[in-house]
């Protein structure tokens, strides 16, 4: 006698939520999520950006109510940005012991000292011509001299009391640069998040406004990866494991979860992906219009990012997240 074959298999474990949830492949927690901080200098700040609805610019005064919302929630790790009263050629506020960055770090670990601060290592925030490095005068960036201001930055940010540095700058041998720089100030157990995949990529368009930190001339093709390789992030990756870091980072994330994939089982290696600001704001300008449910498709999103191998998602609406999980 022949046997039907079953129907229904895979919906018998879709039946309710308690069975879905048995069998459930990928998990989101809070303690997957790093929130960023736009810290601005100045007293009394705290301002909305304009196309990055619910996130802020705030000063360092102002960071202890952040920070206790944060907590409140579960976010027990930050990544923060500086945005400079003054900016010269070389970014010398990145890099100044009494710099934005410098100043929150102190205020956040005075107020919550177990607070994990990871610092974003670049100099685009703090030069007047927005390029990640020293630029020549023929207008290209100049990588070796660049190195030497990058790892003066993450020593600085470490000895006003970070626990983690980032340097998003893409400039070659920038993990070894800072390693060594670190080792040699001291700091031999402060870890290297690099942003090892880093693309040359249109979703970065809210990020510079809020940080002010757009070129002011060309672009950044030269030194951030080409949008059409993958091949060439496994380098980068390889490049950046050999040289010291920690963790690795694929930016940005939901037009890059193939990369995610392929440097998780490449390396089988702390992966942070960035959830950048383009992706952010199209889906809250999408959720204020009524196209779209904000949570699911915001959750949708993070599931994702796991789902592709990351281990951790710089977000922006973390909080909203945290909330939801």
């Amino acid at each position: 006698m022949s046997i039907p074959v079953p129907t229904y298999r895979p919906r018998r474990l879709r039946k309710n939520a308690t069975i879905r949830n048995l069998v459930k492949e990928t998990y989101l927690s809070v303690d997957d999520l790093i929130y960023p901080l736009f810290i601005i200098e100045g007293t009394g700040i705290r301002e909305e950006i304009s196309s990055m609805p619910g996130v802020f610019r705030v000063s360092p005064d102002k960071l202890s109510a952040e920070i206790d919302e944060l907590k409140e929630l579960g976010i027990n790790s930050v990544i923060l940005f500086g945005i400079p009263a003054v900016k010269d050629s070389v970014g010398s506020a990145g890099y100044d012991d009494d710099g934005i960055v410098q100043q929150a770090i102190r205020v956040i670990k005075a107020h919550t000292p177990d607070l994990y601060v990871i610092t974003d290592v670049c100099l685009c925030e703090y030069t007047d011509h927005g390029h990640c490095g020293i630029v020549l005068a023929d207008g290209t960036v100049d990588n070796d001299s660049t190195l030497e201001l990058l790892a003066r930055e993450a020593v600085s940010h470490a000895k006003a009391g970070a626990d983690m540095v980032a340097p998003s700058d893409m400039m070659d041998g920038r993990v070894a640069a800072i390693r060594y720089a670190l080792d040699e100030a001291g700091f031999q157990t402060i870890p290297i998040m690099a942003y090892s995949a880093k693309y040359s990529s249109a979703y970065y368009g809210p990020f510079r406004d809020a940080a002010d930190s757009a070129p002011s001339f060309g672009d950044r093709k030269t030194y951030q990866m080409d949008i059409a390789n993958s091949e060439e992030a496994l380098r980068e990756v390889a490049t950046d494991i050999d040289e010291g870091a920690d963790i690795v980072m694929v930016k940005p994330g939901l037009a890059y979860l193939d990369v995610v994939r392929r440097v998780k089982d490449n390396f089988s290696y702390p992966v942070c992906v960035y959830n950048v600001s383009g992706e952010y704001s199209m889906v809250k300008a999408a959720a204020l219009a009524g196209w779209v449910d904000e949570e699911r498709l915001m959750m949708e999103t993070m599931i994702a990012f796991k789902r592709a191998g990351a281990d951790m998602i710089i977000t922006y609406p973390a909080k909203d997240v945290a909330r939801w999980i």
